[in-house]
């Protein structure tokens, strides 16, 4: 497993901005849950783990309409806001049964702050959501700022999303890095013009590599050297380093 370990105060003065589910946090074991119990409310047959993943980055209100079309029920707009009501109410009861922060993940949150970075995260799940679920999973107090779309001017792929989340922050877009998984990470990040690395293990349709990051990770041991490339001597494509055991 590559070494983390960079010179003391490498990155005093930027801000590493996350997304949070597929990114930080192995979120889908419970999104699913949540939306198998209003599938089920319905009769309507459940959704995969691997297809609830495929779903997940938009935002749960995205989530629930692409769920019970591709159960062969497409619903109405009024629809979709009675059941996101009742898909959130049954999420916050289960927000971190089975989720859990993905390996390494911890450690390089503590190492990159040890460095002097701000942390933040960027997510399009609701502020409240993201908030329960990082307070008990003990990362909450990690952060600078918690922007869920919600308190955002539009949500991702806006970059005005990601530049909110900096501001709150307390840091600067020229010394800020975007940490994703998925397109809307992608194309915040480059509409925002801050640095991009992306995640080979989250939640996204298009491979992470096909969406052409600066920095492309697979463990997040790697994390704090590719901010500290990034905000130093410059970026190029790299690939991940063979996966390890978590």
């Amino acid at each position: 497993m590559r070494s983390s370990r960079l010179p003391f105060k490498t990155l005093a003065g930027a801000t590493i901005v996350f997304d949070l589910d597929g990114t930080l946090v192995d979120t889908a074991p419970d999104i699913m849950g949540a939306l198998n119990t209003i599938l089920a409310e319905d009769g309507l047959a459940p959704a995969s783990l691997a297809r609830t993943k495929s779903m997940i980055g938009r935002g749960g209100r995205a989530l629930v309409a692409l769920a019970f079309e591709a159960a062969g029920h497409p619903l109405t707009e009024p629809r979709v806001d009675e059941l996101f009501r009742r898909f959130t109410d049954v999420y916050r009861g289960r927000i971190a049964r089975d989720s859990r922060p993905f390996p390494g993940a911890v450690a390089a949150l503590d190492s990159l702050a040890a460095q002097g970075a701000r942390l933040a995260v960027c997510t399009n799940k609701r502020t409240e959501l993201s908030v329960a679920l990082l307070s008990e999973l003990s990362l909450f107090s990690r952060f600078a700022a918690v922007v869920g779309a919600d308190n955002a001017p539009a949500a991702k792929p806006d970059p005005r999303h990601l530049l909110v989340a900096i501001e709150l922050a307390g840091g600067r877009p020229s010394q800020a890095v975007m940490v994703g998984d998925s397109l809307s990470d992608a194309d915040a990040a480059r509409a925002a013009g801050v640095p991009l690395i992306l995640v080979d293990f989250g939640y996204t349709d298009i491979p992470a590599r096909d969406l052409a990051p600066d920095i492309l990770i697979g463990h997040f041991d790697e994390l704090p050297a590719a901010c500290t490339r990034l905000l130093g001597a410059g970026a190029e494509v790299i690939a991940p380093s063979p996966a390890t055991d978590a």
